[in-house]
């Protein structure tokens, strides 16, 4: 069955970096955008990034441009999140979306 689950969240400090992995199984993921999501407590879920399905067109929301990164490696059936110069405002729950399919989400924590 079609499966997309998300690794790589955790606690930083502010101005710190992590990359996040949505890995995707049962269908063909090279077909397909992925898209990553965040949602915050209280408030409602927000796109954040996309990438197309050969990697070559990325697009961002823009209160994360320019921070962070969305790549794909096709061989692996797996996106990358880079987050870098990370604020207490990207606190959120981070979920990958694909196929109309979405992950259980990671948790992303950013305080002092």
């Amino acid at each position: 069955q079609v499966q997309l689950v998300e690794s790589g969240g955790g606690l930083v400090q502010p101005g710190g970096s992590l990359r996040l992995s949505c890995a995707a199984s049962g269908f063909m993921f090279s077909n397909y955008d992925i898209r990553w999501y965040r949602q915050a407590p209280g408030k409602e879920r927000e796109w954040v990034a996309l990438i197309g399905s050969s990697g070559r067109y990325t697009n961002y929301a823009d209160s994360v441009k320019g921070r962070f990164t969305v790549s794909r490696d096709n061989e692996k059936n797996t996106v990358y999140l880079q987050m870098n110069s990370l604020k207490p405002e990207d606190t959120a729950v981070y979920y990958c979306e694909g196929h109309d399919y979405w992950g259980q989400g990671t948790q992303v924590t950013v305080s002092s």
